[in-house]
């Protein structure tokens, strides 16, 4: 059966993140655990795989890198075995539109998927936690940051759009020319949307909202959070 799934807003690999982290670490598969820096590429991804496994570390894991940054290595049969292997996998923040671009479509994807469905953990943050769902949230105009526009994403959770850092930033975006039937799920810094067991709830420093057919609702780390479509089930 499918593997816990984490949507953390930001900020990941420091302190507050350990209740989603520790969780995540609990529900891993017993192959290796990869971080995918993917959306990290024009942002030092050196930086973003030493600080996550430096957090890692902390929590009792040995992270490798799984290293797809162009559309050659996500169709790599090498790098898609490693992937159809792993019991745990986490896709760094960064481009939200970079990490779809590279990652749709292709053959490193579907063996996570794969790993995923046959019970491995696999998370995102930020632009990770984006590009898990249908939409991926990218700027509509340059350079308005809170205009966005939906992209296709990798579709795990489908009819469902991320706002990361909700507290500092996302909860100012709009969204230009939205799908009917959007739900935009707003996620505070270090702080997850968790998928585990047939439901959804909120776990670690913030809040998790939930913005769905002109209502909000809000859920506090532990609470149980409705309203969010399950991976795979259209809302």
């Amino acid at each position: 059966m499918p593997g816990l799934l984490l949507l953390n807003g930001g900020d990941e690999f420091r302190p507050g993140n350990e209740p989603q982290d520790q969780e995540l670490v609990g529900a891993a598969g017993p192959g290796p655990a990869y971080v995918v820096p993917t959306a990290a590429r024009r942002q030092r991804p050196e930086l973003a795989v030493a600080t996550a496994r430096a957090w890692f570390e902390r929590l009792g894991v040995a992270l490798e890198e799984l290293p797809i940054y162009k559309r050659s290595d996500a169709g790599s049969a090498e790098l898609a075995a490693r992937a159809a292997g792993a019991g745990l996998l986490y896709l760094t923040g960064g481009d939200p539109g970079l990490l779809a671009q590279t990652l749709r479509g292709t053959r490193v994807w579907a063996a996570m998927v794969e790993a995923w469905t046959g019970g491995a953990a696999l998370a995102g943050s930020s632009a990770g936690a984006m590009a898990l769902c249908e939409w991926t949230l990218v700027m509509a105009r340059w350079p308005r940051h809170e205009q966005r526009r939906p992209a296709e994403a990798l579709g795990l959770v489908p009819g469902t759009a991320v706002l990361p850092h909700f507290e500092r930033m996302g909860s100012r975006w709009t969204v230009d020319a939205p799908p009917d039937g959007l739900v935009l799920v707003g996620i505070d810094e270090r702080t997850g949307a968790v998928w585990h067991g047939g439901g959804w709830h909120a776990a670690g420093a913030g809040s998790v909202v939930v913005i769905r057919g002109g209502e909000t609702a809000r859920f506090g780390s532990g609470e149980p959070v409705t309203g969010l479509p399950a991976p795979g089930e259209r809302p």
